[in-house]
């Protein structure tokens, strides 16, 4: 039981005791700065239940707590607040019950519980991950450790979309201008080499557009009689009819792609445990439509596509199988929803990583998924995230303004390499370590600062900003983790003693720490709950802050004596070993040396 439910549980018994009342639940917060103590019981709250003054409740439940609580050493009362006085062998107990511990505020999965499933990245085939894709993998793999830490089986995933009539407009592109160039021969990642494709279509494609519109069509008509269009059209179909020619190309093109995915999912250190296609899941989709139909979930129109009405539930008509028996993304999703739960009997949740323009799709999909007799739907939940930005302005992939994955990636280390090069940070470090270091910091920096934003916020990244070794970034971070290791190499002490509560006298330094160190294990469960890394991210540079105020106002190892130098050497490994847990669930790395 931690120090909040042993309060929570005696103030309760306070006012049964002093006013015959029962209070349903306590509300606590930090105590303020400007004021004595280290937990505040909020009074205000209890005054539905408790008519009275606020000041003097809680004198009177503070005057209780101190006589009946051991760990409540004095209080004060300002209006409706109650601040407590934790004693000193409390901090020091939980010290020692936590000391050593590489796995502190982790929680053992439950085998009984319900797995959950968690998706990121699912890119298309038709280009390269881009910086909105990085921020949907930092947020996916850091949202599944999290949930891992907090005590849930987790399974990582992503769809690939393979197919559709994005992927065919790169195929029909290379097709017709790509003179049988390949990754080889060009030097290009495949992804990027199918990328430009994808560009070359929409170049060629405005063309025929402005072609017609000179030869009297409305732009609308041009857009959809354009010879580009109706050809990459046609190739979709045959792709579906598994026309020879076509899936071979489309075989050997995704090929180029998944090998450049992987590489950059490499470099970015992010994993999955079970791939998914969408040109396989499409066709399962396809057979629960059949099914929803018979059953009513779904109707056919007069021009032979099948739709889904919502209008009852709030939302509109909802195509899912377009007038020539082609799939939509909503049939796909279908199919992959329920394929999951078939290849994986113990998830009982999804987890969707997608940005907050699919609000919509992804309030039909799981709405539909609940009509066609899923129990499990109610477990579905969408990570929606904003948008990024660079100071340069939006990125559309079809005019090829995007900021490649890989680019941002090499630039973030070469920034760290100026940087660090400046501030001679590097002295005695072989060219080799200053290479791997270079990496640690540039892409602990893009993580950390993608990761400190709640995740419905819009971003503005600025690389320069992000690779500050002062201030919320990740830099700093690392570099005070990097500090510790530091002063641990100096320190010469047997780091498993036990210490009683009579060996040390705390430094009310000491004692923040220790308050921010007790509170690691709930903002775990909170970070999970609220799918947010973000909570993970600030918890780590508040402790870092605290670690830094102790360091410059405590002598660490010129301490008086050495019951309080092996304290606070043991109380700075406690500090990294957070740091690094907490680093760990954002996907950075962390130095030994700076």
């Amino acid at each position: 039981m931690n120090l909040q439910e042993t309060l929570s549980n005696h103030v309760q018994q306070a006012v049964k005791s002093i006013y015959s009342a029962d209070l349903e639940s306590v509300e606590f917060q930090a105590t303020r700065k400007e004021f004595a103590g280290d937990i505040t019981v909020v009074v205000f709250p209890m005054l539905r239940i408790v008519k009275g003054n606020p000041v003097q409740i809680g004198e009177h439940i503070g005057n209780y707590l101190v006589e009946h609580v051991s760990e409540v050493k004095d209080f004060n009362v300002v209006k409706g607040f109650l601040n407590l006085e934790i004693g000193a062998s409390y901090y020091i107990d939980f010290f020692n019950s936590i000391k050593g511990k590489t796995d502190f505020g982790f929680v053992t999965p439950n085998p009984s519980e319900k797995a959950i499933m968690v998706e990121y990245s699912s890119p298309n085939t038709n280009k390269p991950l881009h910086l909105g894709h990085i921020r949907n993998n930092l947020l996916g793999y850091s949202v599944s450790e999290i949930l891992k830490a907090s005590g849930k089986k987790v399974y990582k995933t992503q769809i690939i979309n393979d197919r559709g009539i994005h992927i065919c407009k790169s195929m029909l592109a290379w097709k017709r201008f790509g003179n049988e160039e390949t990754p080889e021969s060009t030097g290009l990642k495949g992804d990027k080499l199918v990328g430009n494709y994808y560009v070359k279509f929409d170049q060629e494609y405005k063309k025929e557009i402005q072609e017609l519109v000179s030869q009297g069509l409305s732009e609308e008509d041009a857009k959809k009689n354009a010879p580009l269009l109706l050809e990459a059209q046609q190739m979709l179909q045959k792709w579906e009819a598994e026309d020879d020619e076509v899936v071979a190309l489309w075989q050997t093109m995704n090929g180029w792609v998944y090998k450049g995915f992987n590489e950059t999912y490499k470099n970015l250190g992010v994993d999955f445990d079970k791939l998914y296609y969408e040109s396989e899941t499409y066709l399962l989709g396809k057979e629960f439509v059949a099914e929803g139909l018979k059953t009513g979930v779904f109707y056919k129109k007069d021009d032979g596509s099948v739709w889904c009405d919502l209008t009852e539930d709030g939302l509109d008509e909802k195509i899912v199988l377009r007038s020539d028996g082609t799939a939509v993304y909503m049939t796909q999703d279908i199919g992959t929803a329920i394929q999951r739960v078939k290849d994986f009997p113990d998830v009982g949740g999804m987890v969707y990583t997608v940005g907050n323009e699919q609000e919509y799709h992804f309030q039909v999909l799981f709405l539909i998924i609940k009509k066609l007799g899923f129990d499990w739907a109610k477990n579905l939940f969408h990570l929606s995230y904003g948008m990024v930005d660079l100071p340069s302005g939006k990125m559309k992939s079809r005019e090829g303004t995007v900021v490649d994955a890989d680019d941002l990636i090499l630039e973030m280390a070469q920034t760290a390499e100026e940087i660090s090069e400046e501030l001679g940070k590097l002295d005695g470090y072989s060219s080799e370590e200053k290479q791997e270091l270079y990496k640690t910091i540039g892409l602990g920096a893009l993580k950390y600062y993608i990761l400190k934003v709640d995740p419905k916020k819009r971003i503005l990244f600025d690389p320069k900003e992000s690779i500050d070794f002062q201030g919320n970034t990740g830099p700093f971070i690392q570099y005070t983790y990097a500090r510790i290791q530091s002063i641990l190499r100096k320190a010469d002490l047997n780091k498993d003693v036990t210490l009683s509560t009579q060996d040390v006298s705390l430094h009310p330094k000491e004692k923040e720490l220790l308050k921010q160190l007790e509170i690691f294990p709930e903002v775990i469960q909170n970070a999970a709950q609220q799918h947010s890394p973000a909570l993970i991210a600030n918890y780590t540079y508040d402790l870092v802050k605290e670690f830094n105020s102790f360091y410059q106002n405590v002598s660490i190892l010129g301490a008086d004596n050495d019951s309080e130098k092996t304290f606070r050497v043991q109380l700075s490994q406690t500090v990294a070993n957070v740091i690094k847990n907490a680093f760990g669930l954002l996907g950075v790395d962390v130095p030994e040396r700076m």
